[in-house]
């Protein structure tokens, strides 16, 4: 063990000694109050009995302040050289952590308490009993008679001798309980697998969102803009309309892609967001569908049943599962046939979205085997069947159907 770290141990005991003061103070004050004749001011038998009395008090401050965690944490990871990774993190949350944390609380100020008491008084006594040999008139009163000879320097190299290695094992002591101590509980492993993995399906719900929303205009547009090159010559009136739906494409394409950064920039409440539109839901299936038409896709759409009274969060992911399930139409089987059928009745919504060579199970998360003429093979995103199945799991409500043409929600 370097001498740095070793210095650093020492004052890491010295601040839990600094910390005892309080606690020691009180139990000065109340002692008397308690006990007839107590005197810790003046006898040292007192004083040990109002160190004593110190200890519980500061015991039950850990237990009342759960605050009293992070710093300690933050002392020991700067003076006692324990891996960051082995200490808890935040507060003490159950009563488990608190009693832990209590428990070193106490025994930083019972180590640091004595250790602080010998640096106070051993030095001094050293250098006195090194100075007796050489004549030095220092008062020692009730010390032996052999403090004036020269059995003094002995005797004042090894009361340093003391210091540190008390020093010594206590700071090394206490850097050896602290991840016991002071690490994460059980509870704390849970809250921390809990936060990691609501934070993963944080991100992975804005990929979906992006991956819907980018990923159909994309595939409209590139269709609406290969349509008008090729007949930009022959058909001039038919290249305008299609650079009219790619402008509508592009613009609500923005208009989305500024609500998922809207969604992004509210995990951080440092960064002012501002007004950002609203995702889309089932009342615009209708648009969605015609710029589907636009991009040269022949889509049959069957829909009945009152859509504005589906849930909100159950009408934006339908709508997400149809728009992903159109854009895959696009991409991978073609300009051919779409069929999308609808159906709200009696708490049910039904959504059923086939082609005729790609059969999409958006809600279901399943899809047949697409053949080799169909599209080129992509790279697992977040979008696709797994990404309708997400959808699909994350809307309340029962579920019916395993195996099914359609996947049907009961919604509240």
């Amino acid at each position: 063990m370097t001498a740095g770290r070793v210095a650093r141990r020492w004052v890491h005991l010295v601040l839990g000694g600094a910390l005892l003061m309080p606690f020691y103070l009180l139990a000065s004050v109340a002692l008397p109050l308690l006990v007839a004749g107590a005197d810790p001011l003046r006898h040292l038998g007192w004083q040990f009995a109002a160190f004593a009395g110190a200890l519980p008090l500061a015991a039950l401050a850990a237990l009342l302040f759960p605050l009293l965690r992070p710093l300690e944490v933050a002392a020991v990871r700067a003076l006692c050289a324990v891996p960051a990774e082995r200490l808890a993190d935040g507060p003490a949350g159950s009563w488990a952590a608190r009693r832990r944390s209590a428990l070193w609380f106490t025994a930083h100020l019972l180590a640091g308490g004595i250790v602080s008491g010998m640096t106070l008084a051993a030095p001094p006594a050293a250098v006195v009993l090194l100075a007796a040999p050489f004549g030095v008139d220092v008062p020692r009163p009730g010390w032996p008679r052999y403090a004036d000879g020269w059995a003094a320097p002995p005797a004042g190299l090894a009361l340093l001798a003391l210091l540190l290695g008390t020093a010594w094992g206590a700071g090394a002591l206490l850097a050896r309980c602290a991840p016991a101590l002071l690490g994460p509980t059980t509870a704390d492993r849970l809250a921390a697998a809990e936060r990691r993995a609501a934070e993963l399906a944080a991100r992975n719900r804005l990929a979906r969102e992006l991956h819907d929303a980018v990923g159909h205009a994309l595939s409209a547009v590139t269709l609406q803009a290969g349509a008008a090159r090729r007949v930009l010559d022959t058909d001039p009136e038919f290249a305008r309309q299609a650079l009219a739906a790619i402008e509508d494409t592009t613009r609500e394409a923005v208009a989305e892609l500024d609500t998922v950064l809207g969604l992004l920039r509210a995990e951080d409440d440092t960064v002012p967001v501002g007004p950002t539109a609203p995702a889309p839901t089932l009342d615009a299936l209708e648009t969605l569908l015609d710029r589907t038409r636009a991009a040269g896709v022949q889509v049959t759409a069957e829909l009945s049943g009152d859509r504005a009274g589906v849930p909100p969060m159950v009408s934006r992911e339908a709508y997400r599962i149809v728009q992903e399930g159109l854009s895959n139409a696009l991409r991978h089987a073609g300009p051919v046939p779409v069929t999308v059928r609808l159906r709200v009745e009696e708490g049910e919504l039904t959504l059923d979205l086939r082609e005729r060579r790609l059969r999409l199970r958006r809600a279901a998360g399943r899809r047949q085997r697409v053949p080799a003429q169909a599209g080129p093979r992509r790279r697992a995103g977040p979008g696709g069947a797994a990404g309708g199945a997400q959808r699909f799991a994350a809307v309340p409500g029962r579920g019916a159907g395993t195996g099914r043409p359609a996947r049907r929600r009961r919604v509240p």
